[in-house]
């Protein structure tokens, strides 16, 4: 005990060590109890690490992706690798994920690890630094502004209110596409620039609370644009712009290299869209202060979202014009496609469409009785589901996926067409078979049966619009004429770049049906 007594005798001689050594233990106890409640984040580390692709120095797998379809590499690499592997883009480690489990692991279990979106220096331009519902961090400002238009445009009572902008959609391309066969009978017809055209028309009415019939000013650009210059200017040049690459992006420290081309490009699409969002939205105010009710999204935000800039007002007033006049048209025309080139499948959604609705048109209240055209839809969505790739997202704390070791500072890549061309999940993958979505195992009333839509937290917004435009579209369309594809129009099934879009619009000869 003497030494003891020696310790305790030189630990009162010392006037601040009590505390101080009740502080240490208070301490210790407490990083005990934290290391028990909350494991160290490297304990993932004792998992196996993610299989790598083999790839070149400093480059890594770039060079294996110049085919500039990288969803169709990437499934090609799952067949050899696995469903979860990891590849070099230069100076970054990205995960690629082409299963519906590990895609769902990652989108709603493991979300909290991976919630920041990491975007191309082009993206982050033309999505004002992600000031998108579907683009930016999940944080307040994201679920604001989901609320926002989920309250006005997209959600369930907002789709209500929106139900005659669809009806008068579906009579304008059915009138135009009668006046084209009264005309020219045997001629072919570009569905794709009808359809689109009327979809803008719904997209206009949803935003601005109208559409556009003459040309407007743009005294920014110092010229005057017609509807069809607009539309460029809104969808077309920046669906372009999206998918530029530049490989700085890829190369962090070589970010000092002017690339003036693709930067200035970028600059002058951002400026011209912006001018003419101003254009719109100036009309707009001019609207409200003269004493009219609100009546679209851009009244709403200009009077009740008060704690954004106008700068953030006008692209989410964008971003609504978008996304309705371009993702819908892909899933509706390879849809026509698809049923043109099978008559067997046509037909068979023809007398459903028959027995369900007799001689009344197909409205969206048909929808829930006709099983056969939601199968149409899905897989549609499924072979070609409008967004490829989910833009990656940065992981920002160490994680797992599919039972393997992911490190913070990694990217994910999850590969939807990847998810929807697995082949231990779905027999013939690479076929169109709408009877497959008519299995038991498959809900009749389940949006997400495909990975198209995403999962979890960041699920589509969009994805009751664009079911309920698409539907009735394909069964309005189906219901006036037989499809029958042009000569030669089989074999044109080429994308644009990192989409799924056709690079040609199809073409299809139509017989008016007597129904």
């Amino acid at each position: 005990m003497a030494p003891m007594n020696q310790i305790l005798q030189d630990f009162q001689a010392m006037p601040f060590a009590f505390p101080a050594a009740i502080a240490a233990l208070s301490l210790l106890f407490l990083f005990s109890v934290k290391a028990l409640i909350f494991p160290k984040k490297n304990t993932f580390s004792k998992l196996p690490s993610v299989p790598v692709v083999p790839g070149w120095p400093v480059v890594g797998n770039l060079l294996q992706l110049k085919e500039k379809k990288p969803y169709k590499t990437f499934t090609r690499w799952a067949e050899e690798y696995g469903p979860i592997y990891s590849i070099r883009t230069g100076a970054t480690t990205m995960v690629v994920l082409n299963t519906a489990d590990v895609a769902r692991e990652a989108m709603v279990t493991r979300y909290s690890s991976m919630s920041t979106k990491k975007l191309s220096k082009a993206l982050k331009l033309l999505t004002f630094d992600k000031c998108m519902v579907a683009i930016s961090d999940y944080d307040d400002f994201h679920k604001m502004i989901k609320r926002h238009i989920l309250t006005n445009v997209l959600g369930v009572n907002a789709q209500k209110r929106h139900g005659n902008h669809r009806d008068t959609m579906r009579e304008n391309v059915a009138s135009r596409l009668h006046a084209h066969v009264n005309n020219s009978p045997q001629e072919a017809i570009n569905f794709r620039e009808i359809f689109e055209s009327e979809l803008f028309g719904i997209a206009l009415k949803q935003a601005i609370g109208k559409d556009i019939e003459d040309s407007i000013n743009v005294e920014e650009l110092g010229t005057t644009l017609s509807r069809d210059d607009i539309f460029k200017v809104l969808v077309s040049d920046m669906m372009e712009g999206a998918i530029e690459v530049d490989w700085r992006d890829f190369l962090p420290y070589l970010r000092w290299v002017p690339i003036k081309t693709i930067e200035n490009n970028m600059k002058r699409l951002s400026r011209r869209r912006i001018a003419v969002m101003n254009v719109l939205i100036d009309e707009q105010k001019k609207r409200i202060a003269s004493g009219e009710e609100l009546n679209c999204y851009t009244d709403y935000l200009l009077s009740e979202a008060k704690t954004l800039t106008p700068e953030q007002i006008a692209m989410l007033i964008w971003e609504t014009i978008i996304e309705t006049a371009d993702t819908t048209v892909v899933t509706t025309e390879w849809a026509m496609y698809e049923l043109a080139k099978d008559q067997k499948q046509q037909d068979r959604l023809f007398e459903e469409i028959q027995n369900v609705c007799g001689t009344n048109k197909v409205t969206e209240e048909h929808l829930s009785q006709m099983p056969y055209l939601g199968a149409v839809f899905h897989e549609t969505l499924r072979k070609y589901s409008p967004v490829p790739i989910v833009p990656p997202r940065y992981v920002h704390e160490d994680t797992q996926l599919g039972g393997y070791y992911v490190p913070a500072g990694t990217e994910i890549a999850i590969n939807i067409y990847g998810c929807n061309m697995d082949k231990n999940r779905w027999e013939s993958p690479e076929e169109w078979k709408p009877e497959r979505f008519l299995e038991p195992k498959h809900d009749p009333m389940d949006l997400y049966k495909t990975m198209a839509f995403g999962a979890g937290k960041r699920v589509c917004a969009g994805s009751l619009q664009a079911m309920l435009i698409a539907c009735t579209s394909i069964g309005r369309l189906v219901q006036e004429f037989e499809w029958k594809l042009r000569h030669g129009e089989e074999e044109n099934v080429a994308t644009v770049g990192l989409t799924t879009r056709k690079l040609y619009p199809m073409h299809a000869i139509l017989k008016p049906r007597n129904w």
